[in-house]
């Protein structure tokens, strides 16, 4: 009767650990932002992105110093005009101001959006690639490994770059 006991025990132990094994086995990771970061096409839309930036940070750097020189102008000329006119000049440079820093969001606001628009046809492409390879090799799950504490399974980068040609 103890052997029995001792038999039962040890094949509940056995299909419990070869039951873990093979929910293991069907979990695999990749660190998805460092295979993002790898793709070619990443690169060309941080350099788009880049050159936008430039372009805009330019214009307002332009513009900050036009500006500067409008508002030195305005201080040297102040002792020789009316109160009126000093108050239309001051009226005038607050809404140059106004109207920067409203250019300064759209900016920004551009600069997200396209942001957005080039790297949401790469991250689909990314997400694809990884459901096919995932697919083929039989896993369930694929989990980022930029989030995880352990990753001893199965890291799926180097057959993800060899899906998307890299």
């Amino acid at each position: 009767m103890k052997h029995l006991k001792t038999l039962l025990f040890a094949s509940v132990l056995f299909i419990g650990a070869t039951s873990l094994t093979a929910a293991q086995s069907q979990i695999a990771h990749i660190n998805k932002q460092e295979l993002i970061k790898a793709m070619p096409a990443y690169t060309q839309a941080q350099m788009d992105i880049e050159k936008m930036s430039k372009t805009y940070e330019t214009e307002i750097q332009n513009s900050l110093k036009e500006l500067d020189k409008k508002l030195k102008q305005y201080t040297a000329e102040e002792p020789t005009k009316t109160n009126e006119e000093n108050q239309a000049r001051m009226q005038e440079v607050e809404g140059i101001k106004q109207s920067l820093g409203e250019y300064q969001q759209q900016a920004q606001k551009s600069l997200q959006e396209k942001e957005f628009n080039l790297l949401k046809p790469i991250v689909e492409k990314a997400d694809n690639a990884i459901k096919a390879v995932a697919k083929a090799q039989g896993f369930q799950y694929v989990v980022d490994s930029a989030m995880l504490i352990v990753a001893d399974g199965k890291d799926l980068m180097a057959d993800v770059k060899k899906q998307l040609g890299m």
